[in-house]
């Protein structure tokens, strides 16, 4: 299981990374750059779905082809977990030591494509979370719950499908 877990989250975790990596620097060399998070989420679910591959995996060629939906669920969260954690050291990583002023200029990007009705709320609210940003703590949390969820739900639907009882 540990090999199944580890190989399958670090490329999922990899993968996660160099896009976020690419996606923060495209904010800094695209002006007109514009993100879609219904994109990005459909991309993460994709790429989450080799959760679905690894514990099938797993359950053929370890368990005779018989998985309980518990043990199957606890396969994929852990390969959620080890994806995210790649994603939060490699992400933060990158930030903290290549590009320090992201938040700055991510920061200037949300109010650039915010509504003018709207900017006066959302300023403040920017402002805000500039300052809990600065506490690594929250960086941490916020990085995890950024893909976390998503893995989860994942390994829950493969968990459902890929269950098989012994007879």
């Amino acid at each position: 299981m540990k090999r199944t877990v580890s190989v399958i989250g670090l490329i999922i975790g990899t993968i996660l990374s160099a896009n976020t990596i690419v996606m923060m620097n495209r904010m800094y060399t695209d002006p007109d750059f514009k993100g879609n998070d219904i994109l990005g989420y459909a991309a993460m679910v994709a790429l989450f779905s080799l959760i679905f591959v690894g514990v099938r995996n797993y359950r053929n060629k370890h368990l005779d082809g018989f998985i309980s939906f518990g043990n199957a669920f606890k396969i994929g969260a852990w390969i959620a977990f080890v994806a995210s954690t790649i994603y939060v050291i490699l992400g933060l990583s990158y930030y903290y030591l290549m590009v320090p002023d992201f938040i700055e200029v991510y920061v200037q990007y949300i109010l650039k494509h915010t509504p003018p009705a709207e900017l006066q709320a959302r300023t403040a609210e920017m402002e805000n979370f500039k300052e809990m940003y600065k506490n690594p703590l929250f960086a941490i949390l916020i990085s995890y719950f950024e893909v976390l969820p998503v893995g989860l739900l994942v390994a829950l639907v493969s968990a459902w499908i890929v269950k098989k009882k012994s007879n």
